[in-house]
């Protein structure tokens, strides 16, 4: 892709020359007879680069620098001056000049300084998106899972986040929405501005509306003093709104107003407020069917789902189980000062097992429940809550819809060395593959033993690294 060069300069000749010469070397070249001209082009350019001159009419080169430096702060800017003005050239420096070259013109100098500031630009761009990229990570740190299913929801998060579009997520109770809403916030242009949480399911229908909305001075017995609502509290950054499927219509009509116009009153009050707030709502109800009982409003449905995150329960993304496993496990070892290794063969096969009603939430609580338990290094099936040590015998391997092959397979080896007590041998006769291929696909697929066996264990399992790295 071609650089777009500006050339700014009140000699014809000259700013006609210059964008002649860099059309010649491969640059889209554009000019501008002062710095007013420059600016209007700016708005409505990408540009990668302006050389201008310093004296000029209208807009001089050191006000159109200044204007650069505050608006587009990386696009760096060449300065054009005459001999006699070497001083203001210096002092252009001081403003965020790259550099500068003095009249008449060295071309072959001038391109060389080109060159350099469009590679320096190009790093600038780099850097600046590693460390969006770094950020994002971070923003996003709080979010487990290597699915399939996490990573389109890792990528939905990434693009919705930077817009004001309104978001509903939706899913099991568990599963972690409130998680997604935070990730969402946080990579968005609003992370520095309040993001406001309402649990509506915890909110008497008759508190709900002063809770949103707010209320004045004896708008109601009780309502003492004029009360901000949640909705005045998140103005210029995020509202959630969780299990907004609770909510009842006479709130659900209010809500969509603010939706549609941004503006409300507080209860009792007659001052319409207007907000500016995103929205983020979430449900463990299916809203199509709610619509369809008339217990929700289907314009408001359209309003809050312009962009719906489906997050799906962890018996439909196994695969996760291992990570999420570990992460909880270091978490409670070090809250309850206890060094818990790992879990034993058989509770692993039991974690991969069991369906997880609960889903994360219910997984999490059972790591802490099972440190809690725990008398050794290592987790065993008996510290497990009774659901997941009932599973350890089942013998299903359950695959998520849609995964590809490799995925499947992924899962396949893992469950059956967790099911197999880490037994590569065994492993290999039930899979009906050989033990070199075997090793090869846990290398390939990150399966590599993470912990010992302790006493007594035939060899290190191989399914213990899903705890830890799947």
């Amino acid at each position: 892709m071609k650089s777009t060069i500006l050339i700014v300069d009140d000699e014809r000749n000259i700013r006609e020359g210059l964008a002649e010469a860099f059309a010649m070397e491969g640059y889209e070249a554009l000019s501008a007879s002062d710095g007013q001209e420059a600016i209007a082009l700016l708005e409505e350019r990408y540009i990668d680069l302006v050389i201008t001159d310093l004296k000029m009419p209208k807009v001089s080169g050191m006000e159109l620098l200044q204007h650069v430096k505050r608006r587009w702060e990386n696009i760096p800017v060449i300065i054009i001056t005459a001999h006699g003005d070497i001083t203001e050239a210096v002092a252009a420096m001081q403003y965020g000049a790259l550099e500068f070259v003095t009249k008449p013109l060295d071309l072959e100098h001038l391109l060389k300084l080109t060159k350099n500031a469009l590679a320096i630009r190009e790093l600038s761009i780099k850097n600046e998106e590693l460390r969006e990229e770094v950020l994002a990570q971070q923003r996003t740190s709080s979010i487990i899972g290597k699915s399939p299913a996490m990573r389109r929801i890792f990528d939905l998060i990434r693009k919705v986040a930077p817009t004001k579009a309104s978001v509903l997520i939706t899913g099991e109770s568990g599963v972690g929405k409130e998680v997604i809403a935070d990730a969402i916030h946080n990579l968005s242009p609003r992370r520095d501005k309040p993001l406001v949480k309402v649990h509506c399911a915890a909110l008497a229908e008759s508190l709900l509306e002063s809770e949103l909305f707010g209320h004045e001075k004896g708008a109601f017995t009780g309502a003492q003093a004029r009360k901000r609502g949640r909705f005045e509290l998140a103005d210029t950054g995020s509202l959630f709104l969780d299990e907004i499927g609770e909510i009842n219509q006479s709130v659900q009509i209010k809500i969509l107003r603010v939706l549609q116009d941004r503006k409300f009153e507080r209860v009792g009050g007659e001052s319409t407020l207007e907000v500016d707030v995103r929205f983020i709502a979430a449900t463990n109800k299916d809203l199509k069917e709610e619509i369809a009982a008339g217990r929700f409003r289907e314009d408001l449905y359209y309003r809050l789902n312009v962009v719906n995150i489906h997050v799906p329960p962890l018996r439909e993304r196994r695969e996760d189980i291992p990570l999420l496993a570990a992460t909880f496990l270091h978490e409670f070892s070090e809250e309850n000062g206890k060094p818990i290794d790992g879990f034993e063969p058989r509770a692993r096969q039991a974690l991969y097992a069991y369906d997880w009603p609960g889903n994360v939430r219910e997984l999490r609580n059972c790591i802490e429940s099972s440190v809690v338990m725990a008398s050794s290094r290592y987790i065993t099936v008996d510290d497990l809550p009774p659901g997941p040590r009932s599973a350890q015998e089942k013998k299903e391997i359950h695959l998520p819809a849609l995964c590809s092959l490799e995925d499947a397979e992924k899962i396949i080896i893992a469950e059956t060395l967790a099911m197999l007590g880490g037994n590569k041998t065994k492993t290999a006769e039930v899979l009906k593959i050989g033990r070199k291929t075997l090793y090869q696909k846990i290398d390939e697929y990150g399966l590599a033993p993470a912990e010992k066996q302790h006493a007594g264990a035939e060899e290190e399992s191989a399914a213990a690294s899903a705890l830890e790295k799947a």
